[in-house]
């Protein structure tokens, strides 16, 4: 009997097809599960996506709205970025919600790891919970066109339901925050 959580790939090469300094893209030549020969493309990652859910004592969550090149769109997002090699999941949710939004927190809760687009993509994340607010100045990168919303954390899971949020860290975080803090007795969760 096969273990059903095995590996029913076999890679026979691997060639890079394509290298930033964000991401990778390689073309793998398979035996697919069925026996059969195949291509699999991966986009790999090379900065683990950091996701941060700031809510304050009142309820209140911090938006992030920027136009993203990759969908030709206006979004609305947690503040997020990415750890590159050398800084801890925790030191780059500390930096990105400074940088984005200008906060800073004394308390800080990993929410979990997520996949995202785990069928092409290798890309890792983690999400953080951020407590105990201190409002500073914000410092966007270059890259950055930021407008920041405080609204009630309810509202943002609202806009998380709905489809007005749709980016999936997003959307992860936020419902595993309300979570969180309903499970430790918070009302503002929901």
């Amino acid at each position: 009997m096969t273990d059903p959580e095995a590996n029913p790939w076999q890679t026979l090469s691997t060639r890079r097809v394509y290298d930033n300094p964000w991401i990778g893209v390689r073309e793998d030549q398979v035996l697919r599960p069925d026996g059969e020969p195949g291509i699999y493309g991966v986009v790999e990652f090379k900065n683990l996506a950091i996701g941060i859910v700031p809510v304050d004592e009142n309820g209140y969550t911090w938006l992030v709205g920027q136009y993203r090149y990759t969908m030709d769109e206006y979004t609305w997002e947690i503040p997020a970025g990415g750890c590159p090699p050398g800084e801890t999941p925790l030191e780059t949710a500390v930096r990105e919600l400074a940088e984005e939004v200008g906060l800073t927190a004394t308390r800080w809760t990993s929410l979990g790891p997520v996949q995202l687009s785990n069928s092409c993509t290798a890309e890792r994340g983690e999400i953080f919970l951020a407590e105990g607010l201190t409002m500073g100045e914000s410092a966007p990168e270059g890259s950055e066109v930021l407008q920041i919303e405080k609204i009630p954390l309810q509202r943002a899971l609202d806009m998380a339901h709905d489809g007005r949020i749709a980016d999936g860290v997003s959307i992860i975080g936020l419902w595993r925050a309300a979570r969180t803090l309903a499970e430790r007795g918070n009302p503002a969760a929901f």
